[in-house]
C-alpha cells in the first residue's frame, strides 16, 4: 500500500508539474485578484477537472471516449476556439484596478476557462489515460483505490500552493510589471497550444 501512495505521489507530481495553460492561468489568478479567496473558482474548478479526469482515467471510461472520432475532433475546435479567444483577453489585460480584475477574470471566466482547458484538451487527457490509467492497472482493489487518491490528492494541493505562490509573487509586485509580463507568456502558451491542436487535427 506505502508502494502505491509513493507511486501514485510521484507520477501526478511529475504529471502536473510541466509550465501548461491550466498552471499558468492558475498561478496568474492567485497574482491577479485583488484577495485571494477570489481565485478560489479557478482552483477549485482545476482541481475538479483533474479530479474528474483521474477517476474516469483508473476506470477506464475515458478511453472509449477518444475512440469516436467526432468527439474528439469537436472537443479540439471548441478548445481551439476557446484558447485563441482567452489568449487575446489574457494578452490584453492589465492589473491596474479591482474593477479590471473582476471584469477581466469574474469567478465565471475563471470557472469557464479552468474547466475548457482541463477537459476540452485531448491531448491532456491522453496524458492521464496513457501515464496515470496505464500506471493504475497494475493495482487492484485497496491498493487501486490509494494509488487513485493520492494522484488526486496532489493534483487539490498543487492548485491550492500554485495560487499561494502566485498571491505572494503578486504581493511584491507593486509595479504590475511582473503580473503583466505574466499574461503575455499565459497568452503565447495559450495560443502555441491552440496551434499545436490545429496541427494535430
Amino acid at each position: 500500500m506505502i508502494s502505491a501512495a509513493i507511486h501514485g505521489f510521484i507520477l501526478a507530481f511529475g504529471l502536473i508539474l510541466p509550465l501548461g495553460v491550466q498552471n499558468v492561468f492558475v498561478f496568474n489568478q492567485g497574482a491577479l485578484q485583488p484577495k485571494w479567496p477570489k481565485a478560489l473558482p479557478v482552483v477549485i474548478t482545476a482541481a475538479l477537472c483533474d479530479t474528474l479526469l483521474i477517476s474516469l482515467a483508473v476506470l477506464g471510461i475515458s478511453a472509449v471516449v477518444l475512440e469516436i472520432s467526432f468527439l474528439k475532433i469537436a472537443l479540439s475546435v471548441i478548445g481551439i476556439a476557446f484558447l485563441l479567444y482567452m489568449g487575446y483577453v489574457t494578452w490584453k489585460s492589465k492589473p491596474s484596478t479591482e474593477e479590471n480584475n473582476v471584469q477581466l477574470f469574474s469567478a465565471r471566466k475563471q470557472i469557464t476557462f479552468a474547466a475548457s482547458v482541463s477537459l476540452l484538451n485531448p491531448h491532456a487527457i491522453m496524458d492521464t489515460i496513457g501515464v496515470i490509467g496505464t500506471s493504475s492497472l497494475t493495482y487492484t482493489g485497496i491498493e487501486k483505490a490509494i494509488f487513485t487518491i493520492v494522484c488526486i490528492f496532489v493534483s487539490w494541493l498543487w492548485f491550492f500552493g500554485l495560487s499561494i505562490v502566485g498571491r505572494l509573487v503578486g504581493k511584491l509586485d507593486h509595479s504590475g510589471k511582473f503580473i503583466i509580463t505574466l499574461n503575455k507568456i499565459s497568452a503565447v502558451i495559450m495560443w502555441g497550444t491552440a496551434v499545436y491542436l490545429l496541427l494535430s487535427l
